[in-house]
């Protein structure tokens, strides 16, 4: 397992189009449209550590799960879907018949990737940390966090990863 196989690729979609989150608890499966993340190597270990906003649905699901999935599309083809799970709740409506999303099982992890995508992330959280506002500085405060809408960041030890 590279974990760093196609990382460019990978940091360049988060930054542009995004990719999807997805978590699974209690027989339930919601995805959400990440655009801010990092992979990297902490405590010897690879990691992806994804932010997640405490008015998110799949907050829910992180917290009880201990797992989660990155599927990272590299075309355009799936921009459309992206537009929707980051804008829809998984709460009020379903978004993998809504996008016409397949999930294929996880390998190593309970939580399943998103079909069709070019790169997958299996990852057990190993660390989380809700975001305190007196430790940002004013300008990501303000422009980031107007709402007081703080996200929890969550370190995945990545699992397994794999192309498409």
């Amino acid at each position: 397992m590279d974990f760093t196989n196609n990382s460019a690729e990978v940091i360049k979609q988060l930054g542009k189009e995004g990719a999807f989150l997805t978590s699974k608890y209690n027989g339930k499966v919601n995805t959400m449209t990440i655009g801010w993340g990092s992979i990297g190597v902490i405590w010897r270990k690879p990691v992806f550590t994804v932010l997640v906003r405490q008015s998110r649905y799949t907050k829910e699901f992180m917290e009880n799960s201990g797992n989660f999935t990155v599927s990272v599309p590299f075309s355009s083809d799936m921009k459309k879907a992206l537009a929707i799970c980051g804008t829809k709740s998984g709460r009020n409506i379903d978004k993998f018949k809504v996008c016409n999303l397949q999930l294929n099982p996880g390998r190593s992890v309970d939580s399943p990737v998103i079909a069709g995508c070019d790169m997958y992330y299996e990852c057990k959280i190993i660390y989380k940390q809700d975001m305190k506002k007196e430790l940002l500085t004013k300008e990501v405060d303000s422009n980031c966090y107007p709402d007081g809408d703080y996200h929890t960041v969550y370190y995945g030890e990545i699992v397994n990863c794999y192309e498409k």
